[in-house]
């Protein structure tokens, strides 16, 4: 399928679908006319691309996995594996917002947002 049908079926713009290309995300070849065709895997692919972006993983990260998630015998044990590294990564993340949320809370009506509550200069 062209870029255009590609993009109305996913809900991509051209240019994204052209960057994710460019970044080895999707591929397609390319006709004697020199238009792009993508087979039509590449639809439910690219959905998983927009999936996996929604639930925080980065585009090198679903580069990364994305193979080897393809050819898993038992892709779902795969993907839960996946899940619990992010859930690791985002509970780590929490943990450092909480820390610079009380940081934050510490400088309010300090008089000077650059001293923690309690301190002088």
């Amino acid at each position: 399928m062209r870029i255009g049908e590609l993009a109305a079926q996913t809900g991509m713009s051209r240019d994204t679908i052209r960057f994710y290309e460019k970044v080895g995300l999707v591929t397609g070849s390319r006709l004697a006319n020199g238009y792009r065709d993508f087979p039509p895997e590449a639809v439910p692919w690219l959905h998983y691309v927009r999936t996996a972006q929604t639930l925080g993983f980065s585009l090198a990260e679903i580069a990364r996995h994305g193979e080897e998630l393809r050819e898993a015998p038992d892709s779902a044990e795969a993907l839960s594996a996946l899940f619990e590294q992010k859930i690791e990564v985002v509970d780590a993340r929490m943990a450092e917002l909480a820390i610079l949320r009380a940081e934050l809370a510490s400088r309010v009506n300090t008089g000077c947002p650059l001293h923690a509550a309690g301190q002088t200069s």
